[in-house]
Order: C-alpha cells, then sequence, then structure tokens
C-alpha cells in the first residue's frame, strides 16, 4: 500500500537508538548496529511498517525511496539524528520483500547518489541493487531431530 510523507510519525519519534547507543556509535564502540540501524519491521501507533537508519555523515539530505512511494527520492525524507550522522525515519505500510534504496544528496557540491543499504539482510538478484525489507523471526521446527543428534555420537558413527 503506498503512503505519503504525511503519515508517517516524527522520525525521531520512533528511533531504535538510545542515547547510550549514540554513545557507543560515536565511540566506536558500538558492535550491535544491525540490530539499529538498516530496515527493522515494527509496529507505531498501531502502523505496521518499516524503521529505517543509515550512517551518512557527509550528507545534506537523505530519503528512502522504493516501489511503495513510486522510487520518488524526496517522498521520505529522513531526519538527521544530532550531529551522529545517523538519519532515521519510520514508513508505515509497507513490509517483507519490499525493494529500498537511500537517496543522499551530499553537503559538497550538491551530489546526489542512491545507494543500497549496507546493513541489509536481503538484496534484489544481481544486476539489480537494491536492498529488500526482510524478516528474520523463523519458528525452527528441529525439535525431533536435535534430541536424536544427541543421542549419537558422530565420532564413531559414519556422516551418512
Amino acid at each position: 500500500m503506498p503512503t505519503t510523507p504525511n503519515e508517517a510519525p516524527a522520525p525521531g519519534a520512533t528511533s531504535l537508538l538510545t542515547d547510550d547507543d549514540l554513545y557507543l556509535f560515536n565511540e566506536g564502540s558500538h558492535f550491535r548496529l544491525p540490530d539499529k540501524l538498516g530496515a527493522h519491521l515494527r509496529t507505531v501507533d498501531g502502523q505496521d511498517g518499516v524503521q529505517f537508519g543509515v550512517w551518512a555523515p557527509n550528507a545534506e539530505q537523505v530519503s528512502v525511496m522504493g516501489d511503495f512511494n513510486g522510487w520518488d527520492p524526496d517522498s521520505h525524507q529522513m531526519a538527521p539524528r544530532g550531529v551522529s550522522g545517523i538519519w532515521e525515519t519510520f514508513v508505515p505500510g509497507i513490509g517483507h520483500g519490499d525493494t529500498y534504496k537511500f537517496h543522499i544528496r551530499s553537503r559538497h557540491g550538491g551530489y546526489r547518489v542512491d545507494k543500497a543499504d549496507p546493513m541489509a539482510v536481503h538484496t534484489e538478484t544481481p544486476a539489480k541493487t537494491g536492498s529488500k525489507v526482510w524478516d528474520l523471526s523463523y519458528e525452527w521446527e528441529d525439535e525431533a531431530w536435535l534430541a536424536e543428534r544427541e543421542q549419537k555420537q558422530a565420532l564413531d558413527q559414519p556422516m551418512s
């Protein structure tokens, strides 16, 4: 379902980043950035959508674009998070499998570029270069196999 910029909550209101995250990020010691940046399925104020975050320290403006907004680079603008260089927004109405890219306008000479998400967990098939929103939650159903494996000794039995 396509969305318009007016449907999205204020970008800072939906952040996955805490002040502690920003401190660790700025210090260079945040080791869980994939949990905070990239594309994350969420529900905000009863609306399902995706929280986007990207580090673009030399950007003057960053937006997220995809099939959900006709690849319009001005449709879903992101908000900077202080002086960290991190940009964020929440886009309601999109979900698993949707393709997106970040549109970045540099503060140096107005240079513009469309970039794939460096934190993406799934991408389009090459030669396409878009990132895909992907739900990594999966309900494993291998309890019987794990119990059987526990009873066997791999060192004294053949592999198959």
